[in-house]
Parts: C-alpha cells; structure tokens; sequence
C-alpha cells in the first residue's frame, strides 16, 4: 500500500492500451513571462491512452506547460499539435482542440448561480449544440459516473470541496473528450476529500482515458501513471516509468525531490 502521505492510492497494475499513435506532440516549445523563461525547450509526445504524471518544485513550470497544451497560456517558439491539430496555426484551431480537451483546475470554477446538473449541462448545449433534454441524460450519466448523482439538484455552495471537484471531472467528462488535463486537482482540498477524488481519476485512467496530471500525490503517479515527469526551472529533467523513477532516477535533483516530498 502507499502510505498517507504519498496519496492515499494503492499500488496495483492496471491493464490498459497505450495506442501507437501520437495524440499530443510538443516540440521546442519556449516560454517567457518577460525576461523570466518559465518554459526551456520542452519536448514531449503522449501516446492515444497514455497517462502521464508531470512533478516537480513550485515554478517549475508544471502548470504551465499543461495550460499550453490547450493554449489557456501562450508559448512563444516551438510547436504544439493535439489530436492532429497544430495550436499554433489559427484561433479556430484553439477553439477545436479545446472542444476535445478537458481541463480539470486546483480550483473548481463552478457557476455558483446554476445547480450541478445545469453547470454539467452548459457546454455541451453552448458548444456542441446539444439539446436541452439530450444534455440533461449525458450530464446525469455523468453524475452518476463520478458517483454524486444525488447532488444534480444542489448549487455548488452545498457540496463539499471533494464533491465540487468531482462535479467539474464530470462537466468536463460531458464533453466527452479525448483528453483529460489535470492542474494539480487535489490541492485545494482537505485531506479527507482528496482520496474520493483520486479514486474517480484512476477509475477514469483504468478507462483507457488519454490523460496529462501535474500532482504532488505520488501514490496516484505509482498507481496509474504509464511515465512520470520531472520538471525543475523550466526544464523536464527525468522521465521514466514509475517503477525506475520511484526506485532509482538518474538525476540528483529528482532525488533530492524525491527525498524531500516523500519524507513528509
């Protein structure tokens, strides 16, 4: 078992698909905010059905590297193609890619003024063109998939945190994406509520989902990552399979890492 303090996750092997097709590709990609480089050179490719686990020090880049890959933050040199899609090639491009991709916050961003089943409903209905009754039986699907059915009635107000992020997993899910991004989802959370919602993460990566996770809970990276990713100052330092990168990384800042977050 993975102790409490590594995620709250078990150990186990989860049988899945890692396609041979590309479905995110990253090359070169440079980021500035101002004089500052926050991204250096980035290359990645993320197989259809592959489920990655980026890490790494605060500022080192994580989260922005995952808002790029939806364009949520502007690179300037380098390239980024989802799904065949080049995101550097016109707005009406970013608009695709991000009908495909779903994005899971820190925080939930739930409207507060619509109940759950409204807030499920929106995108599909807005962006896809769904209709009322038809987005209503998806968005309740989904509920139901993330395990708060009962909560559809309810404003975001009355949830706790956990289950508010479960709800944003299933609006997302709504969508029916490809690919799933999470931007350190548990972090805003009280421990108690972080494993309810990692349990809905690796039931969805046991689905065969395509997904991109920066976290600090490296009991979900052994549980359900096919690589986890090191980045440290705007760089990916490591890159391996859990059971190297946990065991024996090469590089002395993913041990020193390492040696501080999972003696805590």
């Amino acid at each position: 078992m993975i102790t409490e303090n590594t995620g709250l996750v078990p150990d186990h092997e989860v049988p899945h698909l890692v396609g041979s097709a590309t479905i995110i590709s990253i090359e070169d990609v440079d980021k500035w905010y101002g004089d500052f480089q926050v991204l250096c050179k980035i290359n990645l490719q993320v197989k259809k059905g592959e489920r990655i686990v980026v890490c790494g020090p605060s500022g080192s880049g994580k989260s922005t590297l995952i808002r790029c890959i939806n364009r949520l933050e502007q690179y300037q040199k380098g390239r980024i193609v989802v799904d065949g899609i080049d995101l550097g090639a016109s707005t009406k491009n970013v608009n695709a890619v991000r009908s495909e991709v779903g994005m899971v916050f820190q925080q939930f961003n739930l409207f507060p003024h619509l109940t759950i089943l409204e807030n499920c409903m929106l995108a599909p209905m807005k962006v896809r063109g769904t209709s009322r009754s038809d987005a209503e039986a998806i968005a309740m699907q989904y509920l139901k998939r993330v395990r708060i059915p009962e909560q559809a009635k309810k404003y975001p107000a009355e949830l706790s945190g956990g289950q508010q992020q479960r709800v944003a997993i299933a609006r997302s899910l709504c969508m029916t994406p490809k690919i799933m991004l999470f931007d350190e989802p548990t972090s805003a959370l009280d421990p108690e509520m972080v494993k309810e919602v990692l349990d809905t993460m690796v039931s969805l990566a046991d689905e065969g989902m395509t997904m991109v996770c920066v976290t600090h809970e490296m009991g979900f990276a052994k549980a359900v990552a096919d690589r986890v990713i090191f980045m440290d100052r705007g760089e990916i330092v490591e890159v391996a399979k859990p059971d190297i990168f946990f065991t024996n990384p090469q590089n002395e800042r993913t041990r020193n890492f390492l040696g501080q977050i999972l003696s805590h």
